[in-house]
């Protein structure tokens, strides 16, 4: 089991691993190796997310999605399979984890009232006179 948050965890046999050919780090050893690991992950068919944290997870994914509703996230920054696929599940439980918070409400646009506009401009005019009288004296006075 992955602890993504206390109340959500993923079983591991959810997770589909398959290891390609990687560009990256690994010298002429990268094109003979298999080190780069492709993660898929099938969204509509989990049993371990709730519907709300799958629909907010599917609009995260963007071109990550496929058509059959499953993320693909393939992880080549590493030169051992190992690590390229502990770096996918972590990219993984990374988005799952970002799904899982609540949304935050949009912010309310308010308007300044008459009165504070007021305040304003009379607070800008009394600087405006402080620092006006601190000018000096023009030479025809």
């Amino acid at each position: 089991m992955i602890e993504i948050t206390d109340a959500i965890s993923l079983d591991e046999s959810e997770l589909g691993f398959s290891f390609i050919l990687g560009s990256g780090p690994g010298g002429q050893n990268v094109n003979k190796t298999a080190s780069a690991a492709q993660l898929r992950f099938d969204v509509r068919g989990s049993a371990s997310l709730p519907a709300a944290v799958k629909a907010r997870l599917m609009g995260l994914a963007g071109t990550r999605l496929t058509r059959e509703g499953e993320i693909v996230i393939t992880a080549r920054r590493f030169r051992s399979q190992e690590r390229n696929r502990a770096d996918a599940v972590a990219r993984l439980t990374a988005l799952i984890a970002k799904a899982a918070a609540p949304p935050t409400p949009p912010r309310v646009r308010t308007t300044i009232s008459r009165a504070e506009k007021e305040q304003r401009l009379r607070a800008k005019a009394r600087r405006a006179t402080v620092k006006s009288m601190r000018a000096r004296p023009d030479s025809a006075d």
